[in-house]
């Protein structure tokens, strides 16, 4: 979720309110303005590109679904990327993921492939919620009331995870750098 943005918030409760009426126009349009960034959150937090594309789709559908629930239409993409990452936690916690290869997610800011490579595998070392809340922070730049909003934590949790998260990572990044 980008910073709060009242145009943003404004088309999507226009494109809302023509989807509830059934217009298959507007629920394109919103699919189409969160689509790539939902993909996106997904695939850093699965760490696999092509089931970030189906549970992409999977929150589109309930929250299409559970539209009703929505009580503030200004609220719906942070509603849509609650129900991304909820769904991502159910996936990380059904199947413990085993660390992928380097696929070419999106989002990464290393120097080079090889540092992307190091920081994916580091990354997968770090347990579901922390690693959750280190991509939504570090690498998606969500505030910390989006992070504790989209994993539905308090914003003290978010902030204690953080920090255990930014430690835990620069051990590893030392470890690493340390044996190479």
């Amino acid at each position: 979720m980008a910073p709060y943005n009242a145009e943003a918030a404004f088309d999507d409760i226009r494109w809302l309110d023509r989807v509830r009426r059934g217009d298959e126009v507007a629920l394109s349009q919103l699919v189409a303005r969160h689509r790539n960034r939902l993909i996106r959150v997904a695939a850093n937090i699965l760490r696999d590109s092509f089931e970030a594309e189906d549970v992409a789709q999977e929150a589109f559908i309930r929250a299409f679904r559970e539209i009703k629930n929505l009580r503030d239409d200004r609220a719906f993409a942070g509603y849509l990327y609650r129900i991304c990452v909820r769904l991502c936690m159910d996936r990380l916690r059904s199947k413990r993921a085993e660390p992928a290869e380097f696929d070419g997610v999106v989002g990464h800011q290393g120097n080079s492939v090889e540092n992307r490579v190091v920081i994916e595998k580091l990354l997968a070392k770090l347990s579901d919620e922390l690693r959750t809340t280190l991509v939504l922070r570090e690498i998606e730049q969500f505030s910390y009331e989006e992070v504790a909003a989209a994993m539905g934590v308090p914003v003290g949790t978010v902030r204690s995870r953080l920090h255990a998260a930014r430690e835990r990572f620069r051990e590893l990044w030392l470890l690493e750098n340390r044996e190479a």
